[in-house]
């Protein structure tokens, strides 16, 4: 509660039945602190019959539909990287500050509440859409018929965008395949996808006469496309060196390594490039426990006297 008092956000991620045994639910730490931003992360939400369910990021992704989109038909599967996850933990930060910027305005702080559930379904949302007249089968192919999408070469995988009139104009143009543009059996997005068997085929062969590291030299910026890569070629990447996204950090366990700098630049001059990010590790379990403790006002005595109690690490 003395941490409490001088809160401004109070994050948990307890089932719904936790908190108030616990004694730190919404209810009870407002009455302590009015101001204070309260955020609950459940895996299905604070009502319904899944509330104390235990969730996981990959278990939501079976569960809404995220496995079967990624698999062909009969056979999803998983889209490891915990994306549901991340996108729960982007939304906590947004419901977050925007909790703020109200409290701010009212001098109140609030309940927020993120679930896995809600943030594996708002990831989906552009196809989480159901028409009074349509049949339930509602799924919407946002790869453009077979064009759109991942791409065999003579050596790599390339991932091809070309939706657009333009740059299914340059797609044809650059891989020989003039005649394609100029059909009118393939002059829209609909057609194409109409004839995504033979199209795909025809761009295959094409694709067969460089690697995807030359195609992708060659489409530059007419065609949107990326040679598939592993996670760790990110640490070399000349366009991540250049917006700062990788740092050394020093670890105290581990010694030196790299990492990601950051998500979001913050300069107060656009046009002026901001510092790198300095490099901080992730402290170590109870590593500030002291600091925060004596910054309340607890003496020494006090603060071993928790700690052999075991209430702080």
């Amino acid at each position: 509660m003395q941490l409490v008092a001088k809160a401004d956000v109070f994050v948990h991620n307890f089932r719904p039945n936790v908190p108030p045994r616990l004694k730190i639910d919404f209810e009870t730490l407002s009455a302590h602190n009015p101001r204070l931003i309260y955020c609950a992360v459940s895996g299905y939400g604070e009502q319904g019959p899944a509330r104390e369910k235990a969730g996981y990021d990959q278990v939501l992704q079976a569960m809404s539909g995220l496995c079967a989109l990624q698999g062909a038909p009969g056979a999803p599967e998983i889209l490891y990287g915990s994306v549901v996850d991340y996108y729960a933990a982007s939304i906590l930060s947004s419901g977050v500050s925007s909790a703020l910027f109200q409290r701010e305005r009212t001098g109140k702080g609030c309940y927020v509440g993120v679930s896995l559930l809600r943030s594996a379904l708002a990831m989906q949302s552009a196809r989480l859409v159901w028409a009074e007249s349509e049949d339930r089968d509602v799924n919407r192919d946002m790869r453009s018929g077979g064009i759109t999408g991942l791409h065999p070469t003579r050596e790599g995988t390339l991932y091809i965008s070309a939706n657009t009139p333009h740059f299914w104009q340059a797609l044809c143009e650059l891989t020989g395949l003039d005649e394609l543009f100029t059909d009118p059996r393939f002059d829209t997005v609909r057609k194409r996808a109409e004839n995504a068997e033979f199209l795909t085929a025809r761009l295959h062969e094409a694709l067969a006469l460089r690697s995807a590291e030359e195609w992708q030299e060659r489409f530059g910026q007419r065609v949107p496309c990326a040679v598939v890569r592993q996670v760790e070629d990110m640490f070399d990447d000349p366009q991540v060196a250049a917006e700062g996204m990788i740092s050394n950090f020093e670890h105290p366990v581990i010694g030196h390594y790299r990492g990601f700098a950051g998500a979001v630049k913050f300069a107060s001059d656009s046009r002026a490039l901001p510092a790198p990010v300095a490099g901080t590790p992730a402290p170590l379990f109870g590593q500030h426990t002291d600091d925060i403790l004596s910054e309340l006002g607890l003496d020494p005595e006090a603060i071993e006297a928790l700690h052999k109690t075991g209430a702080v690490e």
